[in-house]
């Protein structure tokens, strides 16, 4: 049978439109399963990274651009609430750790960080400490004030049972009155191997760690659901 050249690639560009529609369909199932899969949390860059390991290979400003049009929203933060009292009179460390947070060495590098949760009606705060080497969570404590005793001096007990410090061992915090408190800083200072770091003044980077452990716990969990 012949068919006319112009017939043939008519057909073939038919063709390969289709199977770029199958494509842009199986896409679009996979964003949108991957999505529910997460509990509605993934934005385009996390469902980007599934996707590669998939061997599905997209810009993550495509696969925003299809989530818009899929109408997937992440779940969206919640106003900031400063929770950290640097209004004293204590001594301020200097920033060591000046935002260095890799390390080889288990124990060498400790961040700390105390932030608010609701459960039912009364506000709770929750210390944890953790290893910039593993980013492993050594110790965390859940108190009904923000004392110093119930705090960061309970949870850094906790964690210095779980793992020992290495030599030269920094403990990094942000300016908070707890993290300065002459309760902390004697139990600090007792010990020659460890040398105490805090943020700059109103700079969140400098505990950068810390903090996005906390929000990325807000966020996946403690906005989503009533305790």
């Amino acid at each position: 049978m012949r068919v006319s050249s112009s017939s043939y690639y008519n057909w073939l560009k038919t063709k390969n439109i289709d199977r770029e529609k199958q494509s842009l369909k199986y896409l679009k199932n996979r964003i949108i399963t991957i999505f529910n899969e997460n509990n509605q949390i993934y934005g385009s860059s996390r469902i980007q990274k599934v996707l590669e390991r998939e061997y599905i290979y997209y810009s993550r400003s495509y696969i925003a651009f299809l989530m818009k049009k899929l109408g997937l929203k992440s779940v969206l933060g919640k106003k900031y609430v400063i929770t950290t009292d640097s209004d004293h009179s204590y001594e301020i460390p200097k920033n060591i750790l000046n935002r260095e947070f890799s390390s080889t060495r288990l124990g060498e590098k400790w961040v700390s960080d105390i932030t608010y949760i609701r459960i039912g009606r009364r506000w709770y705060y929750l210390t944890r400490v953790l290893d910039l080497a593993d980013r492993k969570i050594l110790a965390w404590n859940l108190s009904e004030d923000m004392t110093t005793q119930n705090t960061i001096y309970k949870t850094w007990l906790l964690a210095k049972k779980k793992r020992p410090i290495s030599d030269n061992h920094i403990f990094h915090s942000d300016r908070g009155v707890q993290y300065a408190s002459n309760t902390m800083k004697n139990l600090l200072d007792s010990n020659l191997k460890i040398s105490r770091s805090m943020s700059r003044k109103g700079n969140c980077w400098d505990n950068a760690v810390a903090e996005s452990f906390f929000k990325t716990l807000k966020y996946e969990c403690v906005y989503r659901h009533k305790f």
